[in-house]
């Protein structure tokens, strides 16, 4: 069976402008509830779902009583910065640049259907995103591979058809444990080698550069059906 190749980006920090956002919510309510964190341990764990990101923060046998409210704590903050997310420099044109070469492009999000509303509205380019996920779609959150494979899933496509397009280490780790080849931008804050060391196979200073670098990159044509 011949799968279609597919395009796979992640949302936040890769085509719009939110990491320092979520970085100052998950801050925020953290102290909100007493749990005192530097905020440059937070921006480091921002990408992994909320679960992972409390147990990378907190350690794993901590009091979870509290989890639920500072999660939500968190949500309800991000929320206020909805109507002032932008997207990064070149995000929607490269969406564009991509489906004209021939992907299928997917976002690859685990954000809730309200946030992810907000999220399209600000990114502006329904007119080529084929499919898209949601936190329903995902029963592990990052690093775990389960966002990569539903989006797989949504694509009709394969590892070995598919790029994925992150900013965060646990995006990289996640394409890989999928077996799909990641491609990562800086603009989650993480070093290129970092990135690099995580298994991106290249690393872009952001979209906007890797749109402008297009023909040279695993992007820059589909792979043919093996």
């Amino acid at each position: 069976m011949t799968t279609t190749p597919a395009a796979l980006f992640d949302v936040d920090g890769t085509l719009l402008d939110t990491t320092y956002l979520h970085t100052l919510a998950w801050w925020e309510a953290l102290r909100q509830y007493d749990r005192a964190v530097p905020a440059a341990r937070v921006h480091h764990a921002v990408g992994m779902g909320a679960d992972r990101l409390l147990d990378h923060l907190l350690g794993e046998d901590r009091d979870r009583g509290d989890d639920e409210a500072v999660t939500a704590a968190h949500d309800a903050l991000y929320a206020r910065h909805w109507p002032v997310v932008r997207p990064l420099p070149g995000a929607a044109d490269l969406l564009r640049a991509c489906a004209r070469r021939g992907w299928r492009v997917v976002l690859a999000s685990s954000a809730s259907e309200r946030e992810l509303t907000a999220l399209r509205g600000a990114l502006d380019a329904d007119d080529v995103i084929a499919a898209v996920t949601a936190a329903d779609d995902v029963a592990a959150t990052k690093p775990e591979p389960d966002l990569v494979r539903a989006a797989l899933d949504r694509a009709d496509s394969a590892p070995d058809r598919a790029v994925f397009v992150g900013d965060t280490l646990w995006d990289v780790m996640a394409a890989g444990r999928a077996g799909v080849a990641c491609v990562a931008v800086g603009t989650g804050g993480h070093s290129a080698r970092d990135l690099l060391g995580a298994g991106a196979a290249e690393v872009h200073a952001d979209t906007a550069e890797l749109l402008a670098g297009l023909d040279d990159s695993l992007l820059g044509r589909p792979p043919l059906p093996g």
